[in-house]
């Protein structure tokens, strides 16, 4: 009997790791052009930190390009709509990125990375006072998108964005 046991739970935890595994790949397919978007734009942020713009710029076009396809895909993810909204406003179509962001802000009021880099648009556009609704949003996460947000309002940090 107990071998049986045994083998059965044996058996079984084969069972649930093949069902984990598969499970995981078919969410990466569907997920793979946001990751790969992703990683694009933590890449791109790099190359402007050192100053080579035009090697940012080519990242987010691709990286634009890839979280497109990932919104047809899968809309109104609030995270996909974040980084839509990011690289489209680096990609200095202001107008756009602010739609982008303020559909993802509909599906998730709170995302911080929205309220961060929205505020970031805001000032970058002369609308301080709506920066400021953003920083408030913020206000209460504890996080380091408030601290940044806020010394972008305050001109102590400046915004390339």
């Amino acid at each position: 009997m107990k071998k049986f046991i045994y083998i059965l739970i044996f058996t079984l935890s084969l069972c649930l790791t093949n069902n984990s595994f598969s499970a995981g790949t078919s969410n990466t397919s569907s997920d793979s052009g946001y990751t790969k978007a992703y990683n694009l734009i933590k890449s791109a942020k790099k190359y402007e930190k050192k100053g080579k713009t035009k090697k940012a710029q080519k990242k987010y076009i691709k990286a634009q390009k890839l979280l497109l396809k990932s919104n047809k895909e899968k809309p109104l993810q609030a995270d996909t709509l974040n980084y839509l909204g990011f690289t489209t406003r680096k990609l200095n179509n202001y107008k756009k990125g602010e739609e982008f962001y303020l559909q993802g802000l509909k599906i998730d009021p709170s995302h911080i990375g929205i309220n961060e880099y929205l505020g970031e648009l805001y000032v970058v556009t002369n609308r301080v006072q709506l920066a400021k609704e953003r920083l408030e949003v913020l206000r209460s996460c504890g996080c380091d998108e408030f601290k940044k947000l806020k010394q972008i309002i305050d001109g102590t940090k400046t915004s390339k964005y």
